[in-house]
């Protein structure tokens, strides 16, 4: 497996899933769309020598995966929804480390703001 401080990376940035994550009833009830970015580091040579999809992880499997956990189940916490979202970008083993940070653009804060993020970074060390 590879150091993340010295591998390569693969993102998504700007991942847009409908969700009902949050504290209020009304968030559960009318939800709300968020952003998600990923990030994955792993050492993307054989891959890349290769010229093998099986050799990395796919960004599009990634993708749907990611949009399924933050279409699922509600959590009250965007801080819980990012330790799930990197949970899952963790469960393929060459990936040493990911971090992912979860948008909530339209929070129910009352204030005029542009937007509201959690970022989690895990590494497998």
């Amino acid at each position: 497996m590879a150091d993340a401080s010295n591998s390569d990376r693969i993102s998504v940035i700007g991942l847009r899933a409908f969700g009902r994550h949050g504290v209020l009833p009304e968030e559960r009830a009318n939800g709300q769309e968020f952003v998600i970015d990923a990030a994955l580091w792993l050492d993307l040579r054989p891959a890349a020598a290769a010229d093998d999809l099986s050799l990395t992880v796919s960004y599009a499997e990634l993708a749907q995966q990611l949009t399924a956990i933050v279409s699922g189940e509600p959590v009250d916490l965007i801080e819980t929804l990012a330790d799930r979202l990197v949970t899952a970008c963790l469960a393929d083993e060459r990936v040493a480390a990911a971090e992912v940070t979860v948008h909530k653009p339209s929070a129910p804060i009352g204030l005029p703001f542009a937007d509201v993020t959690v970022t989690v970074r895990r590494s497998r060390t």
